[in-house]
């Protein structure tokens, strides 16, 4: 039988958690300094509405009709929608297994946390604790060494994330009640903190006064859309595997609206924290769009800034990285989930192996980003990744949902239980079949362009050899993108492959 959600909160709480991580603690502050401030949350404001908020309420819709996995949700859709799915279940996989490691450098900053007490003030020591501490050449030449403090904390991560995880929706309702609210807890500790700082308002003016000269930067566009895209947690599998526990009653098109606000508040208040803090300390020109430079570079020079008290600071490092794993965890989780929800779906397998085995070989795998040439690695991968197969994904799925099926269908699946609110006819046919379309193959044509013009035959930064980018940038993008095709011949030969799964309207109500 279907594990379902325990309740209608949990379920919530499960996607707010999985669309917030990483990238709104850091990233997002990063890109609204470079582009304007305000400016960036118009057009990212802009971009949730038209593509974000109709193509989460899309995949979940899809996983509770269908009550399968990314793959088996699109091929009953469209029998050539299967091929979207497991691009979405590889998009998962990958990510899962760096993303796992950036956990674990998050949990290391934890663990160094007491070392900022000794760095008051010494903001040269402070930003290069982390980037000794992992032992990195910031080449891909450094595999023959290995930085055993971030292997211990991956394996703290996978373990962590397999606890949350191993009893499926029991297990992981349990989890997000916690960490879905306790880096709001940890947010609104350190925006308080942030406001009685000197300059707070400064640094609240950079981020909400726009700067409407910036929206005729391109790169602005790009970044607030990439960032919709990435933070709700679509076209990774993860929303159609936690759309499949959702019971029949459930209020999607209100829950999404929650979700997606929710994300976008969360994000907005780490903006918060992030500016004013800076801005207190003198070192609000030094924020950086990259999210690892932010969270592990110039955030410890603002920590050891904050006070001349050694034990203040020290405290206040505490709970920021503590709110980073919180962050970081149930992200992690919902993504082992939809790849590993979309694989026991297919071959009829037992959810819980498979999952272990799912940590287990991500697990391995991540250890090539424990080397000295990991830094390099997980930039080269992460870019690929996040510039085409996840782009692609996006676009493949509102293609075949909005050209090649009755998109009748899932409106009414999205609008099935609601009376107050129902999603617009006007507002999703819209979306679906020619803003999305059109604006995520832009998005992809921008970054391919980008990659041959202005990135050369690398595309991942200089200093990054071809070989590099051809093992870890093009063929991890090439077999995502056959991923469908190998699963097909991998199912054609077994005995427990569901490789006739029911239509869309071969399914009861």
């Amino acid at each position: 039988m279907r594990d379902k959600w325990s309740s209608r909160s949990t379920f919530i709480l499960a996607a707010v958690g999985s669309a917030v991580g990483l990238g709104n603690a850091w990233r997002f502050p990063g890109l609204a300094a470079k582009h304007g401030g305000g400016a960036f949350l118009f057009v990212y404001v802009l971009a949730m509405l038209l593509i974000g908020i109709p193509l989460l309420m899309m995949e979940i819709a899809i996983g509770r009709r269908t009550r399968q996995g990314a793959p088996g949700a699109m091929r009953a859709v469209n029998k050539t929608g299967e091929h979207a799915g497991w691009i979405a279940v590889s998009n998962g996989i990958a990510i899962g297994i760096y993303y796992a490691v950036v956990f674990a450098w998050v949990i290391l900053m934890f663990l160094l946390s007491f070392k900022f007490a000794g760095f008051t003030g010494d903001t040269e020591s402070a930003s290069k604790l982390w980037i000794t501490t992992i032992n990195t050449t910031g080449t891909t030449s450094g595999f023959g060494t290995i930085s055993w403090p971030v292997l211990g904390c991956l394996l703290i991560a996978w373990i962590a994330c397999y606890l949350c995880i191993r009893n499926g929706t029991t297990s992981v309702g349990k989890v997000v009640k916690y960490t879905v609210s306790l880096p709001v807890i940890c947010l609104l500790i350190l925006a308080v903190r942030g406001f009685t700082m000197p300059g707070a308002m400064e640094g609240l003016a950079k981020l909400f006064v726009p700067d409407w000269s910036a929206l005729g930067d391109s790169t602005l566009w790009v970044d607030a859309i990439g960032q919709v895209f990435y933070s709700l947690s679509v076209a990774m599998a993860i929303m159609f595997a936690y759309g499949s526990f959702v019971d029949e009653k459930a209020n999607i098109a209100i829950d999404c609206v929650i979700i997606a606000v929710s994300d976008f508040v969360i994000s907005l208040l780490a903006g918060i924290v992030m500016f004013t803090t800076m801005a207190g300390v003198g070192m609000l020109d030094n924020m950086s769009a990259s999210g690892i430079s932010t969270a592990f570079i110039i955030y410890p020079q603002a920590i050891v800034s904050l006070t001349k008290v050694p034990w203040i600071n020290a405290a206040f490092a505490y709970v920021f990285y503590f709110c980073l794993i919180t962050l970081a965890i149930d992200s992690l989780f919902s993504i082992v989930e939809g790849s590993s929800t979309a694989i026991a779906d297919k071959f009829k397998l037992n959810k819980k192996k498979t999952t272990t085995v799912l940590c287990l070989i991500e697990g391995v795998l991540g250890l090539i980003f424990v080397t000295g040439a990991g830094l390099a690695c997980l930039d080269i991968v992460d870019n690929f990744v996040n510039s085409y197969t996840l782009i692609l994904t996006g676009i493949f799925e509102v293609i075949i949902v909005g050209w090649c099926f009755k998109t009748s269908k899932v409106l009414d699946q999205i609008n099935l239980n609601t009376q107050n609110f129902k999603m617009p006819k006007w507002w999703f046919y819209l979306s679906i079949k020619f803003v999305a379309p059109v604006i995520l193959t832009a998005l992809f044509v921008w970054n391919v362009v980008s990659l041959f013009v202005g990135g050369g035959i690398y595309g991942a930064g200089d200093g990054y050899s071809l070989l590099s980018n051809i093992i870890l940038g093009w063929l991890v993008m090439g077999l995502s993108l056959i991923s469908g095709f190998i699963v097909k011949a991998i199912a054609k030969s077994g005995k427990k492959s569901a490789e006739e799964e029911a239509g869309w309207d071969d399914i009861k109500e």
